[in-house]
């Protein structure tokens, strides 16, 4: 058993990361061993694991037997508690200059058990422009122990001259059998729940996993799926935008309202509230009210953020809808993610020609886009519903 076992259908990547991490012991002066060097891009489609394989690597650096996955080393990697390890991921929309710039002093410091340094940079897409200047500086010359892990779903997504410095790790979508045999046989999930929830999630390895475990995940996305059917006139339209949005902003409340309570009262203790002396108490909660007012811009990002992503996961749903639909007007013989609901799909793609559902795809694509440019979600969404009304 290895650190790279968990990796699902990265054959490929594993051989790559494994020969690294066996060269990485041979450290030739400032420079690396064969194979081995101070910067990583791992790319690949969502839910092809690019932090996973990520985080083994980094198991494999700083583990004496390149990654063995039994030692304490890579148990406290994996876990994400090793000290040599410094894990980071944007908590809003993106990452701000300050933010990296805090990270690549963190960075230049020397490894306190281990050989590395390792600095795993998930989203590294979401950097911002003077974010991204920053890393480049931090890249071009790192520390002689520091390793670098960047993540992002394409190369293009990063600047050319970062990606020109690191040393690219391509993950793939893995197949639906493959999917489906790591729910079975390490969630115990029944083998039919576990074809079904692998097949609807393409290969997405974290969506197939809560579509087997959580019925509520299940249940929104058939709700999701029953938009096309619904959009019968312009007030279905206006409704089922509304829904979506809706159900978007209460995931993003559910998901970060006992989060912002904890900091904001840890916030808080920090600064002196409830303590007592005379005037003690006052002064401090006073010098932090700039720290809790930060802390409220961080997570009203934090929640658009993952507003966003809820909003974005729906609408590639729908994406698949569509292209299932446009697979079986052109009779292809290719494996439909939606094939549960395939009476829906085989009515549309009767009543509706080719171009139709190209256009619907677009007005979904483009959506997708306007959204991304901060546009009201509101408007973007009912917009859309209107493209793929029939």
């Amino acid at each position: 058993m290895t650190v790279f076992d968990d990796l699902v259908g990265q054959d490929q990547a594993t051989a790559v990361l494994s020969r690294a991490a066996a060269a990485a012991g041979e450290v030739i002066g400032g420079g690396r061993g064969a194979g081995m060097t101070h910067a990583w891009l791992f790319t690949g489609p969502p839910g092809s694991g690019r932090e996973e394989a990520a985080r083994a690597f980094a198991a494999a650096l700083l583990c004496p037997d390149a990654g063995c996955g039994h030692c304490d080393q890579c148990h406290q990697v994996l876990i994400g508690s090793h000290p040599d390890l410094e894990s980071v991921r944007p908590e809003g929309l993106s990452y701000s200059v300050k933010q990296t710039r805090e990270l690549i002093l963190r960075a230049a410091g020397a490894p306190t058990q281990g050989r590395w340094r390792v600095i795993l940079f998930e989203d590294a897409d979401r950097a911002t422009e003077s974010a991204a200047n920053a890393l480049l500086k931090a890249i071009e010359e790192p520390p002689p122990r520091t390793v670098w892990l960047l993540c992002a779903p394409a190369p293009d997504d990063l600047m050319i001259t970062i990606r020109s410095r690191c040393r690219q790790v391509t993950l793939t979508t893995p197949a639906t059998e493959a999917v489906a045999h790591v729910l079975a046989t390490r969630d115990s999930v029944p083998p039919d729940l576990a074809r079904f929830a692998a097949r609807a999630a393409q290969g997405h390895i974290g969506r197939a996993r809560a579509l087997a475990l959580d019925e509520g995940a299940r249940t929104r996305r058939e709700a999701v799926l029953g938009i096309p059917r619904a959009l019968t006139g312009v007030g279905e339209c206006v409704a089922a935008a509304e829904r979506l949005v809706k159900t978007a902003e209460e995931e993003a409340a559910a998901a970060t309202a006992a989060l912002n309570d904890n900091e904001t009262s840890e916030l808080r203790r920090l600064y002196g509230e409830g303590s007592t002396g005379k005037g003690l108490n006052r002064g401090l909660v006073r010098g932090g009210a700039g720290a809790l007012k930060e802390l409220e811009d961080r997570q009203k990002s934090r929640a658009t953020r993952i507003k966003r992503d809820s909003l974005d996961s729906a609408l590639l749903e729908l994406v698949s809808y569509y292209r299932d639909v446009l697979a079986m007007q052109f009779g292809a013989a290719v494996e439909l993610p939606n094939d549960d609901l395939r009476l829906d799909l085989d009515q549309l793609a009767r009543s509706s020609t080719p171009e139709e559902t190209l256009r619907r795809i677009d007005a979904i694509m483009q959506c997708r886009e306007r959204l991304a440019a901060n546009v009201n979600p509101q408007i973007a969404v009912e917009a859309m519903m209107l493209a793929l009304r029939p």
